[in-house]
């Protein structure tokens, strides 16, 4: 009789212990969320590469909890169609820029502005400024994970361009608030995604682009043209946004939620960096092809700077139209920047 008690008791523990690993593999499955990342960058692309550090990094600093899978190259959402694509869970993590959804993201328009940025730590520094000063209810459907905003945004092109008349007749890439910097300078604005210009320049669809330095490495962007302009008074940056589906964030652990937002704190100015670093590499790579880098003397540098005022003035007009406070935003950006040169 003690035999079989024994016997049974021994049964009843195997079976217990078996239960218990079922349930705590059940349960560590179900503390993993699977999220995944869409970015329109290249697979090389080295803010492809950053991001998959920050995906990573959120994965170990939460031990687990949130696992991110990376789709690079506009594999799961176009670039015009990401951030639609986070708020309705196509993608659960979205990079793309802001002025791509023309017209969606009015107030965030003043980080594009020709504000003659320096350099992509002072965009991606005043970009994030901006959003936690005005928290601007169009960013509302998403949860941000931070902003960021590249190097100044320069003419490159076929031709040389020495003054502000060289431009004339040319037909320019670019896309959102740039397209009104380009117009005001007298070139022909003609909006594409990054993703095409190669293409479109290569078959002299266009004459040039307006974009940062690293373009010219990241997007081979050096093989199509032969000059770069550096008009830095008149430079202008992209707004680009990392940004979750809302459901999805909320449903994280509060803890975990904490833990990511240090690491988005921490990508800030390690983004801002990366943008400063491509744009190094942007000038050896146009450089190495054999490709010139024309200075603006001061005078002109100045002259197209005046030149294209009347687009921040009618970026003030147009948020006046729309009941924004246009007028406060240009101003703030314009004083931080003066304090963060």
């Amino acid at each position: 009789m003690e035999r079989k008690f024994k016997v049974l008791c021994s049964l009843m523990l195997v079976t217990f212990l078996a239960f218990s690993l079922h349930s705590g593999v059940a349960e560590v499955s179900a503390k993993t969320t699977e999220l995944n990342y869409s970015i329109f960058f290249p697979a090389t692309h080295g803010h492809t590469l950053l991001a998959t550090e920050w995906a990573k990094e959120v994965e170990k600093r939460t031990n687990g909890a949130v696992k991110i899978n990376m789709f690079p190259g506009a594999t799961l959402t176009p670039a015009d169609q990401t951030y639609d694509g986070v708020v309705k869970g196509i993608a659960d993590i979205g990079m793309s820029v802001l002025s791509y959804t023309k017209g969606r993201f009015p107030m965030s328009e003043v980080i594009d502005l020709p504000l003659g940025y320096k350099s992509g730590v002072q965009a991606t520094g005043l970009a994030n400024a901006f959003y936690k000063q005005f928290n601007p209810k169009e960013l509302s459907d998403v949860k941000i994970m931070y902003l960021h905003g590249h190097g100044p945004g320069i003419f490159h092109t076929k031709k040389p361009v020495k003054v502000m008349e060289d431009l004339k007749g040319m037909k320019i890439r670019c896309s959102g608030t740039s397209a009104k910097v380009v117009s005001a300078l007298g070139a022909t604005p003609v909006a594409m995604p990054q993703n095409e210009a190669y293409e479109s320049l290569q078959k002299g669809v266009v004459d040039g682009l307006v974009s940062p330095i690293e373009t010219l490495k990241g997007w081979k962007f050096a093989e199509v043209i032969k000059s770069t302009t550096q008009n830095f008074d008149s430079a202008y940056t992209l707004g680009f946004f990392v940004a979750m589906n809302k459901k999805k964030w909320d449903a994280l652990p509060k803890d975990v939620q904490q833990t990511i937002e240090k690491i988005n704190e921490e990508w800030i100015p390690k983004t801002g960096k990366a943008w400063d670093e491509f744009d190094k590499v942007g000038t050896e790579f146009t450089l190495a092809q054999g490709n010139q880098i024309i200075p603006l003397s001061k005078e002109e540098n100045e002259r197209w700077a005046k030149t294209v005022k009347p687009v921040l003035d009618e970026y003030v007009a147009n948020m006046k139209q729309k009941g924004l406070p246009g007028g406060e935003a240009l101003q703030f950006s314009l004083e931080w920047l003066g304090k963060n040169p």
